[in-house]
């Protein structure tokens, strides 16, 4: 695969060298209908500040014509690889002019080209981030090097074309643009094909500001374009208010793509969105919030990030961590939100994320090292999002939520349409604050590792407080992490509950700086022994929080007793952390939520233990024992699935995880009965999706096989039954069905990048180990080429993906080992291999404290 790994130091000389003006963008996307290449076309007008030598990024199959200064270059001489060489450009003004044949990609980088199977046309949309923008057009790829762009598109008749700019008219079949403010490459972006579209406005601040929406037609009757304005609006009200700058751009498109990779895309003004958020089945609640984040996620993005652009890709965290934690703020605070208990979303998820990958031995400090794109390209983690949102939540408690805000705004008028660095918003928030943050940012951003919060409580004969202190520990780091372990400052609350009424209902918090390895309380001694102490209690900080025994005990007897969402969330959270640790027995832990989730009310966290339960069964149970267990799950989903309230979210979750759990005969027979319509429950709505899983799970067990397979896909004869389908052919029990996956994916290379991803997770199967077994070997055989032939983000997915995780075994580490320290893979696929084996090792550590345990 081409693509020179550009380095911090080039990017530095090149930014040093050069101001990049302007760029005029021509491309011909009239063949996209049969794909293949298209013709592009790029004037870029930049100023040297010495007359020297440079280079200009573009991958093509292609170069038809380089012109530098009205002097044409030879693109055999110039061009290698993703690189054009400019051996003299002038001091002062410069032009240059590179006409090019690139290609249209099946794998979501680039210009990503889908074909509908309900109408057969072909839809387009460009995803640029980190260094894409060179498949489409010549650039100089990174982020501190802004221009303005102008695009003209021509495009089939009968299509549409969308761009950073306000849509035009077209004249004919040409779109031509009006030029963007001065923006970085990887947000520009085109998106082309028939989609159907929705328009509407937000008016505030003095101005109308339009919005669109477009997707597929063959979704279009399942786009609920009221719900997704109105959060949109809500964002747009939150955020002018909150960042005091005008809403950066002329309009504000949200374009739900197919086949995308990520969740979205900031790109100015032209959102990209994976269109299963398009929900054409019924889904809980906690999508449509999980929607709702990204929405918010992107449109917080067109301040910080598009107007205000980090230097380098080493701030991409505080980009994205700022995204998310207004994000979620915007939903738990905005007047009218539908979700005022976000924050409980994000302690259920985003953080349980964070601490996962801040447990991994390539574990990194929020503001990571970032040499080159290579380690920027596998940096989109739970550090770099997660834990850095969980920071600045850190770091809001700490200066106050007023204060980071006007902190915000100064830097948003002070840097708009220019880039920063770190140390540009801490001075900001410094100015707002009066806090010096030099010591938190070091303590937070620039060291790896999670600390551990405990409470040391003594208790005289009659229950009474005698002393109360926080303890923090900072656990070694993984084998292999950089760094030392290192305390924290904390700000934290302290939350006191009682049973009232059967219910655990707080009544007392005390909020306080925890600092160093421990810290007195004595604002609670002479009290009397609450029933639970909760650490963190309205989750500030970000620590791995204990209980004390006495605590342990009423959470283990009461978990779903909490009057608040976010205090169930957090010993929710706790317990998962203790049994990943090995802390706490996988039996124990199956026990504790068969005895408190038939209680909990948010939906989030009902759908995340379903996962967790299912996870500890497969991996982290003692191999004797998980038989038992995962029987006993099965049979407890079929029984909340019969008892949940008809119609209600919680009963399709319990459909869910009953189908992905089904084990023995007699629940299959229920899964086949939902399926063929002989079986009904009453309020459950058997809908298309559903069917697939359904049928999914039957196809994994042996009782389904090609004939019901390709019977369902002609009832769902679209891109969704196209991948439920491919995931259901791999996940067939067979050494054939297995077989013929690993070819798909591993021999060939010819499966768009979301086919590639359904047949990978049909293709794993846990209870499938015996089966699965000799692709391990298989595995480490192909994966050096398979990095070395591959675009970055269908070779993830294989290394990730297809790592024989569920052989949870010694074996595994030994043959894991054997490879890392022969085969010299590159430092990114060495990560990729080495966090898959962490969760290898993390397993057998949960199997042997599950085995030891009464």
């Amino acid at each position: 695969m081409p693509g020179t790994n550009l380095t911090r130091e080039e990017a530095r000389e090149r930014a040093r060298l050069l101001t990049v003006d302007a760029y005029d963008i021509a491309l011909d996307l009239s063949g996209a209908q049969e794909g293949g290449t298209f013709r592009s076309e790029t004037t870029v007008r930049f100023t040297a500040r010495e007359a020297g030598a440079t280079f200009v990024d573009l991958i093509a199959p292609a170069v038809t014509g380089i012109t530098l200064n009205g002097t044409p270059l030879a693109p055999a001489e110039v061009f290698a690889d993703s690189r054009i060489t400019l051996a003299h450009v002038a001091e002062g003004e410069n032009e240059l002019r590179v006409v090019a044949d690139c290609a249209y990609t099946n794998t979501g980088e680039g210009l990503h080209r889908s074909l509908d199977p309900v109408d057969q046309q072909a839809y387009l949309y460009t995803q640029f981030e980190v260094p894409d923008a060179r498949r489409v057009f010549a650039c100089f790829e990174q982020p501190d090097l802004k221009a303005s762009f102008r695009f003209t598109v021509t495009a089939p008749e009968g299509w549409t074309v969308i761009s950073n700019s306000p849509t035009p008219k077209p004249e004919g079949t040409v779109w031509s643009f009006e030029p963007t403010p001065r923006i970085s490459t990887y947000i520009t972006a085109i998106v082309a094909g028939p989609y159907h579209a929705v328009h509407s406005t937000w008016e505030g601040g003095g101005r109308t500001v339009p919005l669109g929406l477009y997707c597929r037609p063959s979704l279009a009757e399942h786009l609920d374009a009221d719900a997704v304005f109105e959060v949109t609006r809500q964002g747009f009200d939150w955020f002018q208010e909150k960042f005091d700058h005008p809403y950066p751009f002329a309009k504000y498109d949200q374009l739900f793509v197919p086949e995308f990779n990520a969740g979205a895309m900031e790109n100015a003004g032209a959102v990209t969105i994976r269109d299963q958020y398009v929900f054409r089945s019924k889904v809980t609640d906690a999508a449509y919030e999980a929607r709702a984040e990204t929405i918010l996620h992107e449109l917080a993005h067109m301040w910080f990030g598009d107007l205000v652009t980090m230097e380098w890709w080493n701030d991409l965290w505080l980009n994205e961590s700022f995204a998310t934690y207004t994000s979620v703020a915007c939903q738990a605070h905005a007047p009218g939100s539908r979700w005022p208990h976000a924050w409980t979303s994000f302690a259920n998820s985003m953080k349980t994320w964070a601490y996962r990958q801040d447990q991994l031995p390539s574990t990194h400090p929020i503001m990571a090292e970032i040499r080159d794109l290579d380690d920027v390209l596998v940096n989109f983690d739970g550090i770099t999002y997660a834990k850095g949102a969980s920071v600045l939540k850190q770091l809001v408690a700490y200066v106050g939520m007023d204060e980071f805000f006007r902190g915000v705004q100064t830097y948003f008028k002070r840097h708009a349409w220019s880039n920063t660095r770190l140390t540009d918003l801490l001075t900001a928030l410094e100015e707002t604050s009066g806090r010096d943050l030099s010591a938190w940012s070091k303590a937070w951003l620039e060291t790896a590792g999670i600390n551990v919060l405990r409470p040391e409580i003594a208790v005289d004969d009659a229950g009474t407080i005698t002393r109360f202190a926080v303890r923090q520990e900072a656990p070694a780091l993984p084998a292999g992490a950089k760094g030392e372990p290192t305390l924290r400052p904390h700000r934290i609350a302290i939350g006191l509950y009682e049973l009232v009424d059967g219910a655990l209902t707080r009544t007392d918090r005390i909020e306080l700086d925890v600092d160093g390895e421990l810290t007195e309380v004595p604002g609670l001694t002479g009290r009397a022994r609450p029933a639970v102490v909760l650490l963190n209690d309205d989750d500030l900080s970000y620590a791995k929080v204990r209980l004390d025994p006495e605590s342990t005990a009423a959470v283990a007897r009461h978990v779903g007793d909490f009057t608040e969402s976010l205090p169930r969330a957090l010993c929710w959270a706790s317990a998962w952390d203790m049994t990943r640790d090995g802390e706490m027995a996988t039996r124990d832990y199956l026990t504790l939520v068969l005895g408190g989730i038939g209680k909990e009310t948010d939906i989030g966290v009902v759908q995340s233990l379903h996962r967790q339960v299912k996870l500890a069964l497969d991996l982290y149970s003692a191999p004797d024992r998980r038989a038992q267990g995962l029987a006993t799950w099965s049979a407890a989903a079929l029984d909340h699935l019969r008892s949940a309230a008809p119609g209600s979210d919680h009963q399709l979750a319990w459909a869910r995880a009953f189908a992905a759990a089904a084990r023995s005969d007699a629940e299959l027979d229920v899964l086949a009965g939902l399926l063929d319509g002989s079986e009904t429950i009453p309020g459950l709505t058997v809908d298309t999706d559903l069917r697939w899983e359904l049928l999914e799970r039957l196809a994994a067990t042996g009782r389904a096989d090609e004939p019901e397979i390709a019977a369902e896909l002609e009832r769902d004869a679209t891109s969704a039954g196209e991948r439920h389908a491919a995931a259901a052919r791999a996940a067939r029990p067979t050494p054939e069905a297995k077989a013929e996956a690993w070819a798909q994916v591993v021999e060939g290379d010819s499966l768009p990048n979301a086919l590639q991803e359904a047949v990978i997770g049909g293709f794993v199967q846990t209870d499938q180990r015996e089966l699965l077994a000799p692709y391990t070997e298989k595995y480490f055989a192909a994966l050096k080429d398979v990095w070395a032939s591959r675009s970055h983000e269908m070779a993830q997915q294989i290394a990730v993906g297809l790592y024989p995780a569920a052989q949870a075994e010694r074996a595994t580490l030994e043959v894991t080992d054997a490879w890392l320290a022969t085969a010299e893979p590159s430092a990114a696929l060495r990560r990729l291999v080495t966090e898959s084996r962490a969760g290898v090792e993390r397993a057998l550590r949960a199997q042997a404290a599950d085995a030891a345990a009464e």
